[in-house]
């Protein structure tokens, strides 16, 4: 046998080396493909089981939060007890829902705003408090609502014009809180909120309106309530801004503007009022205000006697030129805007004629005046006493 016989047939089985390595080889190839078989088999499967658990806890979760958002957690009955809610004006169904879940009246505000959703009448909710119970069911608290019997504060109406004393004297009749107690806590400016403008004082800054009292706040939470009003008020109409481009501070525009409230019978007349002011002062006239000598003397009345103004007080504009030291009552939006912007003309005097009627006339000459004057003595004898 040669070298080539060696190599030609290395087994001495009569088979070629490449045909016998061949069959060996592969063997070994098809067992690799069955263990890999195996092992991707195992894989998939194994993959198979982690989907199949992901995926169904996953439904599990996504069920449960479908579920709660169907059906959201809340209380069942007419619940117990008691606590007093607030509603504000113009609050949504979702932000009432909030204020019940926060005192602990409804479970969650979901509920509620689904309750609120399918009432008809739910826009019919007045701002106010309202006596709830706690641990409600949504539909139950939703009920007790749009019942009146549950409102639980006191309504009050503070006409525009009031004083001081008299928004106490109101303010007592409606809550049972003295005069006494009001008094007292407007002595405390900085409790209240004052603007710095206001110099501690509140008269002119207890915003008049419509208001919701709490029936168990206190005289100086009801104080604070009508400053927060003010300011509220003054920051929607930049009146510190506007001020600056008439040429005033915001306290001198309160004043001012509480006079023309006081001056004032109908709205209409109150731009030409505020002018008559700018007009006297600019002249170096005296205003001769009798609303702000019955101020000083703490009085209401239509009759002025010479005796009255004689009163010593820098209220008294019969004495003293400019504008008084500060407001004699709480003015309204249209005396403040009136104060701001007057209307243009160059009266000097105006004169209620027809106080029943609220009939204001405006006078450049002392001869206008002495007729309107004429007009209001012979409405004063018709009218005795008042």
């Amino acid at each position: 046998m040669n070298d080539l016989d060696l190599f030609s047939d290395p087994y001495g089985d009569g088979r070629p080396y490449d045909e016998r390595y061949g069959r060996r080889d592969q063997r070994r190839v098809r067992k690799r493909q069955k263990r890999r078989r195996r092992n991707s088999r195992a894989a998939a499967l194994f993959a198979l089981a982690f989907l199949v658990a992901v995926f169904g806890t996953g439904g599990v979760l996504g069920y449960a939060w479908l579920d709660d958002k169907r059906h959201p957690p809340d209380y069942d009955g007419q619940g117990s007890g008691k606590v007093t809610v607030q509603i504000k004006d113009g609050a949504s169904g979702s932000v009432i829902g909030a204020t019940l879940e926060e005192h602990r009246v409804v479970k969650s505000s979901r509920a509620f705003v689904q309750a609120y959703t399918k009432e008809a009448r739910a826009a019919s909710i007045q701002p106010g408090f309202y006596q709830m119970r706690l641990r409600m069911s949504s539909a139950a608290a939703m009920a007790l609502l749009l019942d009146p019997k549950s409102r639980a504060g006191n309504q009050i109406t503070i006409p525009e014009g009031r004083r001081a004393v008299e928004t106490y004297e109101l303010l007592a009749k409606k809550t049972g809180i003295s005069v006494k107690e009001f008094q007292t806590a407007a002595k405390k400016p900085e409790a209240l909120g004052l603007p710095p403008y206001a110099k501690g004082k509140v008269e002119g800054y207890l915003y008049p309106g419509r208001y919701d009292l709490d029936p168990n706040g206190s005289a100086e939470q009801i104080l604070k309530q009508m400053v927060a009003r003010f300011n509220e008020e003054a920051q929607s109409v930049d009146l510190v801004g506007k001020a600056r481009e008439a040429g005033m501070n915001p306290a001198k525009v309160i004043t001012l503007a509480s006079l023309v409230q006081a001056e004032g019978g109908k709205p209409s007349d109150l731009p030409r009022i505020s002018q008559v002011i700018y007009n006297r002062v600019e002249k170096g006239m005296p205003l001769q205000f009798d609303t702000t000598v019955l101020y000083a003397l703490n009085k209401r009345t239509l009759t002025v006697t010479n005796q009255d103004l004689q009163v010593d007080s820098p209220y008294n504009t019969y004495k003293h030129k400019g504008l008084p030291p500060g407001p004699i009552a709480s003015p309204g939006p249209e005396a403040i805007e009136a104060a701001l912007t007057p209307e243009e003309g160059t009266w000097l005097f105006f004169i209620a004629t027809d106080p029943t009627n609220k009939i204001t006339e405006f006078a450049t000459t002392e001869a206008e005046r002495l007729r309107l004057e004429k007009k209001f003595r012979a409405w004063q004898k018709a009218h005795p006493g008042q």
